[in-house]
C-alpha cells in the first residue's frame, strides 16, 4: 500500500493485538501491519517452525481446502501467497477439470477450467502464511500465552489481560484489538465484565463425526483429480461421505464423514469398508490398491455449525473486532472457513484504508462487513445440515424447502450444462455471490435440467484407472465408460 493511501495517523504510536496465532490470527496481523505501528500476536501454544500440526487445531488432520475464492481473498491480503504454497508442495486444481464428484444429484463433468482450489495439508497451509507474517517488521509473537480478559469499559476495549508461561500477569495496553482465538473463543465471558450484554447465538448440530487417514499416493499420481462421494440430504438416512485429496510429499489424505446415526469409526480394519459403503464406492476402491501410512485413524466430533450475531449487538465497544471462526463456525465439509475468515478480512482491510484506528463506530461497521461472508456461508451449511435424521439446533426460515428444491435443480442440472456448472461452482467456491443462481440463464437450465444423459459412473480417465491400479507407464486397460 503507498503511503498516500495509508490513513493519517497521530503523533503517538499505534498499537494492536491479535488474540489467536492461527490462520486467521496471522491473516488479521498482516492487515493491521500497514496501519499499526506494532502488532502483537497473543497465542497460547508454542507454534511448530515447520509444517507440523498444531496442539489447538486437531481438525487440521482432515482434508481441508482452500476454495478460489478464498485463494483471491488470501492473495489481496498477502500477494504472491499462492505461488509461495505452490512452491512448497501445494497443488492449483483445475474445477471441474480436476474433480471427481459425485453431487447429490450425479456426477459433475469435467469441463475445462472455470474455478480452482488449492490442495495441501492444513499444516502446510498455516505454515507458509506464518513464515510470512512473522516475517513482517511490526509483527511479534507472544507463544505460550494465556488471554485472561479485556482491559476497558463497554463503550471501549483498550487492551487485553495475559498469563506468561511463568505464571505471572500481564497486561498489553492496546488502540485495537481483534479475537482470532477460533471456536473455542471465549469472547462473550471476556465482554460480560465490561458490561457487554448477551450476545444472540444459533447453533445448527447435524451429528457430522469425521474420520481421516494418510495413505501412499500411487506412482504417476502427480496429477490425479480429487474424488468426492457427497451424501444427499434430501434422502433421509445418515448422510455419509468419502474424498480422496492429494497432497505434498506424495501422499493421500483421505476422510471419511458421517451424520448422526452413520458415523465413521476410529477402527483402521473398517476404514474401506465405509468408504466403499457410501453412495459409491470408488474412494473405497482407489484406497485399497494403495497403502495407509499409519495404522491410526484421526476422528473429530467437534462439527457443530454455531454463529455469534456480534454485529446485532445492541452495545458494542470501539477498539474491538471479532473475525474468523469465533464470529461462525460451519460444518468443515463445505470448505468454508478459511475463505470466510479471509474475505472478512479483506473488508477489514478495505475499511482501514480510509478510516484511522481511532474513527468512531469503527469497530461496529467492521464487525457489520464481517458478518457478510460469514451470513452466506451460514445460510449454504445449515439450509443442508438441518435436513439429515437427528439433525438439531435452529429450524430453517420460512420458504427454505423452496430455496432448496430450487438449488436441487441447479446442481442436477449442471451434471449436464456447462454454464450452469459454472454458476454452481461460482457460488461453492465462494467467489460469486449465491444471487448468480438467479440470473436468467442459469434458471432457464435449471428448469430444463442436465440436457445430455446422466454419467453412469465416475468420469476417470483410463490413464487415471491404471495409475490408481498400479500400472503407471504401461498401456491402459480398455474401459468402457461415459467419463466426459
Amino acid at each position: 500500500m503507498t503511503c498516500q493511501s495509508q490513513p493519517a495517523r497521530g503523533a503517538q504510536p499505534r498499537r494492536a493485538v491479535v488474540i489467536g496465532g492461527g490462520m486467521a490470527g496471522m491473516l488479521a496481523a498482516a492487515v493491521l501491519a500497514d496501519f499499526a505501528d506494532e502488532v502483537t500476536i497473543v497465542e497460547r501454544d508454542a507454534l511448530p517452525e515447520l509444517p507440523e500440526p498444531r496442539k489447538s487445531l486437531p481438525q487440521a488432520r482432515h482434508v481441508h481446502v482452500l476454495w478460489s475464492g478464498g485463494a483471491r481473498a488470501f492473495e489481496k491480503l498477502i500477494p504472491g501467497i499462492t505461488e509461495r504454497w505452490l512452491a512448497a508442495g501445494a497443488r492449483r486444481i483445475p474445477l471441474p477439470t480436476g474433480l471427481v464428484s459425485m453431487t447429490a444429484q450425479g456426477w459433475l463433468r469435467r469441463w475445462p477450467e472455470m474455478q480452482y482450489m488449492i490442495a495441501c495439508t492444513r499444516d502446510l497451509l498455516d505454515w507458509v502464511v506464518r513464515k510470512h507474517v512473522l516475517a513482517l517488521d511490526a509483527v511479534t509473537l507472544l507463544q505460550r500465552h494465556e488471554m485472561r480478559g479485556f482491559e476497558g469499559t463497554a463503550g471501549r476495549v483498550s487492551g487485553v489481560r495475559l498469563r506468561t508461561p511463568d505464571g505471572d500477569d500481564l497486561t498489553l495496553a492496546a488502540d485495537f484489538v481483534v479475537d482470532a482465538s477460533g471456536r473455542g473463543s471465549r469472547v462473550t465471558e471476556w465482554l460480560r465484565p465490561l458490561g457487554v450484554g448477551e450476545i444472540k447465538e444459533a447453533e445448527v448440530d447435524s451429528g457430522l463425526v469425521y474420520a481421516s487417514r494418510l495413505y501412499r499416493a500411487p506412482a504417476g499420481s502427480e496429477d490425479f483429480p480429487i474424488v468426492n462421494v457427497q451424501s444427499d440430504p434430501s434422502d433421509p438416512v445418515p448422510g455419509q461421505t468419502a474424498t480422496i485429496v492429494p497432497v505434498e510429499g506424495g501422499r493421500w489424505l483421505v476422510t471419511l464423514s458421517g451424520t448422526r446415526g452413520g458415523e465413521p469409526s476410529r477402527d483402521p480394519d473398517r476404514f474401506e469398508s465405509f468408504a466403499r459403503s457410501v453412495r459409491h464406492p470408488v474412494v473405497g476402491e482407489l484406497i485399497s490398491m494403495t497403502a495407509p501410512l499409519s495404522e491410526k485413524v484421526t476422528v473429530t466430533r467437534s462439527t457443530v455449525n454455531r454463529r455469534h450475531y456480534f454485529e446485532r449487538a445492541s452495545r458494542w465497544p470501539e477498539g474491538l473486532v471479532v473475525i474468523g471462526d469465533a464470529v461462525a463456525t460451519y460444518n468443515p465439509l463445505y470448505g468454508q472457513g478459511m475463505t470466510v475468515a479471509a474475505q472478512g478480512l479483506v473488508a477489514l482491510r478495505d475499511i482501514l484504508r480510509t478510516h484511522d484506528l481511532g474513527t468512531p463506530t469503527l469497530a461496529r461497521r467492521i464487525q457489520c462487513a464481517i458478518a457478510r461472508p460469514a451470513a452466506v456461508a451460514w445460510e449454504l451449511a445449515t439450509a443442508q445440515d438441518i435436513l439429515y435424521p437427528g439433525a438439531q439446533g435452529q429450524q430453517p426460515r420460512p420458504g427454505t424447502g423452496l430455496a432448496n428444491r430450487y438449488v436441487d435443480r441447479v446442481v442436477r442440472a449442471a451434471t449436464g450444462r456447462a454454464q450452469v456448472t459454472r454458476a454452481f461452482l461460482g457460488v461453492i467456491t465462494m467467489s460469486e455471490p449465491v444471487t448468480s443462481w438467479m440470473h436468467p440463464d442459469v434458471v432457464v437450465g435449471a428448469l430444463r435440467g442436465p440436457g445430455r444423459k446422466p454419467l453412469s459412473g465416475p468420469p476417470l480417465t483410463e490413464m487415471e484407472r491404471a495409475v490408481a491400479a498400479g500400472r503407471h507407464g504401461q498401456a491402459p486397460e480398455p474401459q468402457h465408460s461415459s467419463s466426459r
